[in-house]
């Protein structure tokens, strides 16, 4: 299983001080995060895309390319990218690119992302939703499979044969599909044959086990290559040097992110009872010690048929610096290796 972090480059206020850090701080504080995680022997940095003042990720493949040049080893997705918003022949650019930078250890999570932002910004339709997204997807795969493509849709201008540069070094670059909760989405993963990323948030991890299945089903009904059917999951997570220290760490800052997505989208406020219960045995989030967290990580593989990466997104809960670094260095020093061994023993 491979480990890694996500991180929307959140730029929001402390809520202990109220201070908020500047732009250039903040994504000079996330490269320091990334290096750190590649020091540490963490899998894979993924970084999200956003177009709300709260962000600084609308550009991923500038940040990451960025980072490239500041890793060795971690690979760089990422997580995900707004395909529906989006130019295909740009976004294969832009990762191919970063591929040859990163020496081959560029990926996409391609999605339709959870807020609209994008649609009016790039002068799209809301309720092209669906077939923008199934149609930009269909072109990505088609630029990755060939140089030359000639290819006809609704929404962008057709192809005839031009060619698509520069090339990757990876052959295929790595595509993953970045679901929610829709059976479609899963089913489309699986039918398309690439490997499935799952945002699980709230909840139970354990009751997405149908979608997954779903998704494997379909897989293999469509007689794919088994090596290419791996599921990933993007939790929320933090860790520190024990579970109270994580649980009022990170409480705050997720319960000020939460409650205001909230308004927007008509939740009630967040309570210190439903983040407690959601850090549960059974609960989405993946907050504590090194061992709580590590034995969790296991729990929800093993519920869910096995997992082939875990993604912790902690910038959500805009924690100070110092303690994103601290738990970065545990998750790489101390999480990890408990799961390998776990994972290798079995």
């Amino acid at each position: 299983m491979q480990i890694g972090l996500d991180s929307f480059a959140a730029a929001v206020p402390d809520p202990a001080t109220g201070l908020t850090p500047n732009a250039a701080e903040r994504l000079t504080h996330l490269l320091e995060e990334i290096e750190l995680a590649d020091q540490v022997g963490l899998d894979v940095f993924g970084l999200g895309e956003h177009h709300r003042p709260e962000f600084l990720d609308s550009a991923p493949a500038v940040i990451l390319a960025a980072a490239a040049a500041r890793t060795k080893n971690i690979r760089l997705t990422s997580a995900v990218t707004v395909l529906s918003a989006a130019d295909p022949v740009r976004v294969f650019q832009e990762f191919a690119t970063l591929d040859l930078l990163s020496g081959g250890r560029a990926e996409i999570v391609a999605g339709r992302g959870s807020f609209i932002e994008s649609f009016p910004l790039f002068g799209l339709k809301l309720e092209d939703y669906d077939s923008l997204f199934a149609e930009k997807l269909e072109l990505l795969l088609e630029i990755r499979k060939s140089t030359h493509v000639n290819w006809s849709g609704k929404h962008r201008a057709a192809l005839t044969g031009q060619g698509i540069y520069p090339r990757p070094l990876q052959n295929p670059l790595p595509i993953w599909l970045g679901v929610g909760g829709t059976p479609e989405s899963f089913v489309r993963a699986g039918v398309l044959g690439l490997p499935l990323m799952v945002a699980i948030i709230g909840g139970e991890p354990h009751r997405f086990r149908p979608l997954i299945d779903l998704y494997r089903e379909a897989y293999k009904r469509a007689g794919h290559a088994p090596a290419g059917m791996k599921v990933g999951i993007h939790a929320l997570g933090y860790v520190a040097e024990t579970d109270q220290q994580a649980s009022d760490d990170f409480f705050p800052g997720y319960a000020e992110a939460f409650t205001k997505i909230g308004r927007e989208r008509g939740w009630p406020p967040v309570t210190r009872g439903q983040f407690e219960a959601l850090r549960g045995p059974t609960g989405a989030l993946i907050v504590g010690d090194a061992e709580t967290v590590a034995a969790k990580v296991l729990r929800i593989s093993e519920s869910l048929g096995g997992i082939a990466r875990l993604s912790f997104q902690m910038s959500v809960a805009a924690l100070p610096h110092e303690k994103m670094m601290n738990s970065i260095r545990i998750l790489g020093e101390r999480v990890a290796p408990i799961i390998r061994k776990e994972l290798l023993t079995v």
